[in-house]
C-alpha cells in the first residue's frame, strides 16, 4: 500500500514564491502575512474532482511552504486560504473559495460567473459583510504545474533612438489575415507566421507591442450584453500567458515563447502591454478570486479609516499596493520571468502612475521604481509608463524617473489640434522636438517622449479624418462610454461619403498625421492598420468588440496600399537621416566654427520666425542641420540638412525656400504627392525658390551642397 502524499510531505523552501517543479515532486511557497493556514488542493486531469487536499506544514518570513512528493508537470492545483473574514478589518479570508496561485505559470479551464465565486452571500442585506460557505471550485479555472525552462535568448536589443513601436492585437491583427492559416488564427503562433512577421518587418517598425496577453476574465457586466473583454485590462494571472490565444492549449507559454523567437530571428522586439495596477478582483463586492483571499490587507490600497473600502485610483474598483514590499516581490518577479524565461524586450505599464504612488502620491523614489532601476534584467529592457491614473496628482507625463520612456498624450492632443487648424506653430514647436519643456531634465534624452496620435484606446488614424463624434453605439451603453474629447474632424460629412475633395483632403490629413509622428524627435508608435487607413466604424472605444468592428481587414483597396508605401518611405528616410532621430535634444544654438545652427525656425517668408509669427502661424518651416554635432559623438550615417514645411491652412502658400549654403534643396516628401515615392526626389530648387504649399500638406526636403549639385 503506498503512503499518502501528505504522509510524506516535508517542509521545503520559502525562497522561491509558486508552485516549482524539481524532478521528484513540487515545492509550494505562497505569502501571506496575515492568513492562519493555507492547504495545496489537488485535482484530476478534468479538473472537475478534487483528489486531495494537503495543508502546508510550514510558515517562514511570513511564507506558508511545503513539497510535495511525486507530483508533476501537468498536475493541476489551486489554494484556500484560511483566516479571518472581517472585511472592516480588511480580512477577506474564506476557505471555502479555491484561489489561483499568483505564480501560476498557466491555468486550466475557464472562468464561469457564479454566486459561489463572491466571499459574500450575493444580495444578502449586510452585503460583503455577510459570508458564503459555497464551494467556488467548480466555477473557477485550475492552475498548472509546468516545467522550467532555460533556453537561451538571443535578443536584437534596438538602440532606443532607432526604435519604432508598432502597437497591435494578437487576435485583432491575424483574425481575418489571409495568409495565416484558418486553424492559427487569433494565436500567438498566427502572430508567429513569416508571412505576418515579413508584412511588419517590411514596413519598417522595430518593435511590436501587443496589447495584454498575461491572462485575464471578462468582465461579468460585459458577458451580460453579449460580449468580450477583447483588450484584456482585467488582469489576473501575472506569469500566465492568456490561453485564449494560445492555438497550443496544454502549453501556451511555450507557444509565446516560440513566438517571441520568432520575432526575434527577424530582428524585431517584442514589447508588452502589462497591468499591475490593479486586478481583476474589483471592489469589495467583487469576486474572491486569488489575491482577495490570499492577503486582501496586503495586494491591494485600503481606505485607512475604513478598510472594508478600496482605494480606486484605477477607476476599476481596485487598486494593487505597490507600498507593500512583497506585492513589489510579486510584480518584480512576473517581469523578470517575462524577460528572462520567455524572452521579452520591454513592456508598456498601463495607469503607469499608480506603480509609483506612495501614501504622499506619486514619488520618483518610490519601491518600485527604484527596484526596477537597479535590477539587471528589468533596467537593461524597455520600459514605457503610461503616466497617468484618475488619483489626486495623477498626470505624470515627464516625471517619471532616468532610464524610463512615457506615452505623450500632449503630442497626441496638438498634432490633432495643429492639424484641424485648432493651434498655431508655437504649441506644436516643442513637440516636434521631443517635448523638451517636459522630458529634458536628469540626463533624460529625446527618445524618452513615446510620440502618437493614436493608439488602441480612442479613433484610428482614418476615423480621426472621418468622424467628428464617437460612435460606440456597439458597446451597449448608450453612447456614453469613451471619450468625447477627440480632437476630430469628419471635413464636411460624418463618415463615409463619395465625394471626391473630402476624401482627397481626409486621405493627405492622414498622410499630415503619419508625416508629423515619424520625423519628429522622440519614439514613434504607430497604431496597426493606420498605415492603411483601417477604420473601427467611429467607436473609439472598442474594448469590448472581440469582432469585426477590432479585428483588421485586410481587404486593403485604394488609398490603403498608396498609403502603406507613403508610411513605408517615411519610416526609410527616418532611418537614412540621423538627425531625425537623435537621443540627444537638439537646440538652436550657434556653432561658431561651422557657422550654423542645429536647429532653425523657418517662416514662410524664408527667415527665421520672428517672436510675434509664433502665436498665428499655421504655415511654417524647421531646418535641422546635421552637422552641428557636439565634438566628439560618432556619426551614424549621414549628416544631413533637412528642412520641414507644415502648412494647416486651409489655402495655398508660396514659401520661399530658406538660404542653402550655394546648394539646392531636393524635394523627399509632398504629401499632395503621395504616389511619386523616390521619383519626387529628381525636383531640386534654388534658395529663394517659391514652392506653392498645398493646404493641409507636409513637406520635407533636403540639402544638396554646392559641390553635389556642380558635380550632378
Amino acid at each position: 500500500m503506498s503512503i499518502p502524499l501528505k504522509k510524506r510531505l516535508k517542509e521545503g523552501s520559502a525562497h522561491e514564491l509558486g508552485a516549482i517543479w524539481d524532478g521528484a515532486g513540487v515545492n509550494f511557497a505562497i505569502f501571506s502575512a496575515n492568513a492562519t493556514a493555507v492547504e495545496v488542493c489537488l485535482f484530476d486531469k478534468s479538473g472537475a474532482t478534487e483528489i486531495e487536499r494537503i495543508r502546508l506544514p510550514e510558515y517562514t518570513d511570513q511564507v506558508f511552504h511545503g513539497w510535495i512528493p511525486e507530483l508533476y508537470p501537468g498536475q493541476l492545483y489551486g489554494y484556500r486560504v484560511h483566516g479571518p473574514y472581517e472585511p472592516e478589518a480588511g480580512h477577506r479570508f474564506n476557505p471555502n473559495k479555491l484561489l489561483l496561485d499568483p505564480y501560476a505559470r498557466a491555468y486550466h479551464g475557464e472562468l464561469v460567473w457564479n454566486p459561489a465565486l463572491f466571499g459574500y452571500k450575493v444580495g444578502h442585506p449586510d452585503a460583503d459583510l455577510s459570508f458564503d460557505d459555497r464551494d467556488s471550485a467548480p466555477f473557477i479555472p485550475k492552475c498548472v504545474i509546468t516545467r522550467p525552462v532555460q533556453d537561451p535568448i538571443q535578443r536584437p536589443r534596438i538602440r532606443w533612438s532607432d526604435t519604432v513601436i508598432y502597437e497591435t492585437h494578437v487576435k485583432g491583427y491575424t483574425q481575418r489575415h489571409p495568409d495565416v492559416p484558418e486553424g492559427l488564427r487569433g494565436t500567438y503562433t498566427g502572430l508567429a507566421t513569416r508571412a505576418v512577421i515579413d508584412r511588419i518587418k517590411s514596413l519598417g517598425v522595430t518593435s511590436v507591442e501587443l496589447l495584454p496577453t498575461q491572462s485575464f476574465f471578462d468582465e461579468a457586466y460585459v458577458e451580460e450584453r453579449g460580449l468580450r473583454n477583447f483588450w484584456g485590462y482585467n488582469t489576473i494571472g501575472f506569469f500566465a500567458p492568456e490561453t485564449r490565444y494560445a492555438a497550443d492549449k496544454d502549453d501556451p507559454a511555450a507557444e509565446f515563447r516560440r513566438m517571441v523567437a520568432s520575432f526575434h530571428n527577424a530582428g524585431l522586439e517584442i514589447i508588452m502591454d502589462v497591468v499591475y495596477n490593479h486586478t481583476a478582483e474589483g471592489n469589495e463586492l467583487g469576486p474572491t478570486l486569488s489575491f482577495k483571499g490570499i492577503d486582501n490587507l496586503s495586494y491591494y490600497r485600503l481606505i485607512p479609516e475604513n478598510l472594508r473600502y478600496y482605494i480606486n485610483d484605477t477607476g476599476t474598483g481596485n487598486t494593487f499596493n505597490l507600498s507593500n514590499l512583497n506585492a513589489i516581490r510579486f510584480v518584480a518577479d512576473s517581469l523578470r520571468y517575462w524577460v528572462n524565461d520567455i524572452g521579452v524586450d520591454g513592456f508598456r505599464f498601463d495607469l503607469g502612475t499608480i506603480l509609483a504612488r506612495e501614501k504622499q502620491g506619486f514619488d520618483t523614489e518610490s519601491g518600485f521604481l527604484r527596484v526596477c532601476g537597479q535590477d539587471p534584467a528589468l533596467n537593461a529592457v524597455k520600459l514605457i509608463a503610461e503616466p497617468w491614473d484618475i488619483g489626486p496628482g495623477g498626470y505624470q507625463v515627464g516625471h517619471f524617473p532616468p532610464g524610463w520612456a512615457e506615452w505623450n498624450d500632449m503630442f497626441r492632443d496638438t498634432v490633432r489640434d495643429f492639424w484641424r487648424g485648432k493651434i498655431r506653430a508655437g504649441a506644436l514647436a516643442p513637440r516636434l522636438l521631443g517635448s523638451p519643456d517636459r522630458f529634458n531634465h536628469s540626463g533624460r534624452q529625446a527618445w524618452a517622449s513615446v510620440n502618437f496620435v493614436t493608439a488602441h484606446d480612442g479613433f484610428t488614424l482614418a476615423d480621426l479624418t472621418r468622424y467628428d463624434a464617437k460612435h460606440n453605439e456597439a458597446n451597449g451603453e448608450d453612447n456614453k462610454d469613451g471619450n468625447s474629447d477627440n480632437r476630430s474632424s469628419n471635413y464636411g460629412v460624418e463618415g463615409l461619403t463619395d465625394d471626391p475633395k473630402i476624401n482627397a483632403l481626409r486621405e493627405r490629413q492622414m498622410r499630415n498625421m503619419m508625416a508629423t509622428l515619424i520625423f519628429s524627435q522622440g519614439t514613434p508608435m504607430i497604431l496597426a492598420g493606420d498605415e492603411f487607413g483601417r477604420t473601427q466604424d467611429g467607436n473609439n472605444n472598442a474594448y469590448c468588440q472581440d469582432n469585426e468592428i477590432s479585428w483588421v481587414n485586410w481587404d486593403i483597396k485604394e488609398p490603403g496600399e498608396s498609403l502603406i508605401a507613403f508610411t513605408t518611405r517615411l519610416l526609410a528616410l527616418r532611418r537614412r537621416f540621423p538627425i531625425l532621430h537623435r537621443s540627444r535634444f537638439l537646440t538652436e544654438a550657434y556653432n561658431e566654427a561651422l557657422d550654423i545652427k542645429e536647429l532653425t525656425w523657418v517662416s514662410a517668408g524664408g527667415g527665421e520666425m520672428a517672436e510675434q509669427e509664433w502665436s498665428a502661424a499655421q504655415c511654417f518651416g524647421l531646418k535641422l542641420d546635421g552637422r552641428a554635432q557636439p565634438s566628439g559623438i560618432v556619426k551614424r550615417g549621414g549628416d544631413a540638412t533637412l528642412l520641414m514645411v507644415l502648412n494647416s491652412w486651409e489655402d495655398v502658400v508660396h514659401f520661399t525656400l530658406p538660404d542653402a549654403d550655394g546648394g539646392k534643396w531636393k524635394l523627399l516628401i509632398d504629401s499632395n504627392q503621395p504616389d511619386e515615392g523616390e521619383a519626387i526626389e529628381e525636383n531640386q530648387f534654388d534658395q529663394g525658390a517659391v514652392y506653392e504649399v498645398t493646404g493641409h500638406s507636409f513637406l520635407l526636403f533636403e540639402l544638396c551642397a554646392a559641390a553635389a549639385v556642380a558635380a550632378a
